[in-house]
């Protein structure tokens, strides 16, 4: 077995977290589930505090590869958008290695997935970011709506996609799934086998959040009432009643030290995004009706059948999430491996370079990409 492993270099030094706060994510971490499900949360009384963040540049533009918008068509004919991200040096007489880039749950491609996407494609990957079907610039009517179906069929367009161009090797096309995004991958690597290396990074299982809770607190009491909720929101809507929106990040420092971790994300410069046609104040968020469809989601059940396709799970040790990159660890067969990256949370590997294992990513590919 495959012995986890740690990040050794350029942590402790760029690390530069107020001592309160990293205590207080770690108090919270029990039983508080991210993303703001109010259902199974249990907010902090201490007072809200802000990161004191470094190295995060969550809009960062290459100067060595470019950026072209794309769009491609999933096995349902609907339109997925991808930012195709390609060195300026890449030889595109020849046949080279491709990655796709999916953005955490909530998010959309310019927050963390077109950041992943420039960094690699400087090591010479092609890659390409993409919003999954019905949040960002792709096609879907309900807006921020849940479907993990559609989600796991937009890598497999991807990959459609990428296999199409002349200057990639359709048999070397791996994926980088960050949060939530993590889990769709390997939902989708169980049925596409044309997916050939899977890395994830801060992955949320969030089947097991909704009917677990983080840290398996959430109680039946809570799953009853999240089903009954999205029951009674179905009727309203059915009555003419608008749509509502649920979990996401919190639109306010409140003192519950996840959600304000994902606040300092979110609602603030450092990476938020606001799409077209949405409010500020719902980005993030998924709508009541079709959230529940994650009661339904089991990414890890088989996650051994994607063996001998290798695996990679990136967390920090520090994340409030890393329960999820254990377990899919844990389950997996070989070849795997977890990696640790010292002093690093959930949130921290969205954005802080000085944090994110980019060498580890590259070896990683470049190993199991070969031509």
């Amino acid at each position: 077995m495959t012995e986890p492993k740690s990040s050794e270099t350029g942590v402790a030094q760029n690390v530069e977290f107020d001592a309160g706060r990293r205590h207080l994510l770690q108090a919270a971490a029990a039983g508080v589930a991210a993303l703001g499900v109010a259902a199974f949360s249990t907010p902090s009384n201490t007072k809200a505090q802000t990161m004191v963040v470094t190295g995060a540049d969550n809009f960062f533009k290459s100067d060595k590869a470019t950026l072209e918008k794309v769009t491609f068509k999933t096995a349902y004919k609907s339109d997925v958008v991808g930012n195709l991200h390609i060195a300026k040096n890449l030889d595109r007489n020849a046949k080279n290695p491709a990655i796709i880039v999916s953005h955490p749950m909530g998010a959309v491609k310019e927050q963390s997935a077109n950041l992943y996407a420039a960094k690699m494609a400087e090591q010479g990957f092609v890659t390409i970011a993409i919003d999954l079907p019905f949040w960002g610039e792709s096609e879907g009517k309900l807006r921020q709506a849940v479907s993990p179906d559609f989600y796991a069929e937009a890598y497999s367009a991807a990959a459609d996609f990428l296999g199409a161009q002349p200057f990639v090797d359709r048999n070397r096309i791996g994926v980088i799934g960050i949060c939530g995004s993590g889990a769709f991958a390997i939902s989708a690597a169980k049925i596409d086998p044309r997916l050939k290396a899977i890395a994830t990074v801060s992955m949320y299982n969030h089947g097991d959040l909704y009917r677990k809770g983080l840290g398996r607190t959430a109680t039946a009491e809570q799953r009853t009432k999240f089903l009954d909720d999205a029951a009674k929101q179905r009727w309203a809507e059915v009555d003419g009643g608008e749509t509502r929106y649920t979990a996401g990040a919190p639109i306010e420092l409140t003192g519950n030290a996840i959600g304000d971790e994902f606040y300092d994300f979110y609602r603030t410069p450092r990476g938020e995004v606001t799409p077209a046609g949405m409010s500020p104040k719902i980005t993030t968020m998924p709508t009541v009706t079709t959230n529940v469809k994650f009661m339904n989601f089991y990414p890890f059940e088989d996650i051994d059948t994607i063996s001998p396709r290798p695996m990679l799970f990136i967390s920090g040790d520090q994340a409030h999430s890393k329960e999820y990159s254990e377990d899919a660890y844990a389950r997996a067969a070989e070849p795997k491996e977890l990696y640790w990256v010292k002093g690093a949370g959930h949130v921290d590997l969205y954005d802080r370079v000085n944090l994110i294992p980019f060498d580890k990513l590259k070896s990683f590919f470049e190993q199991h990409l070969a031509a």
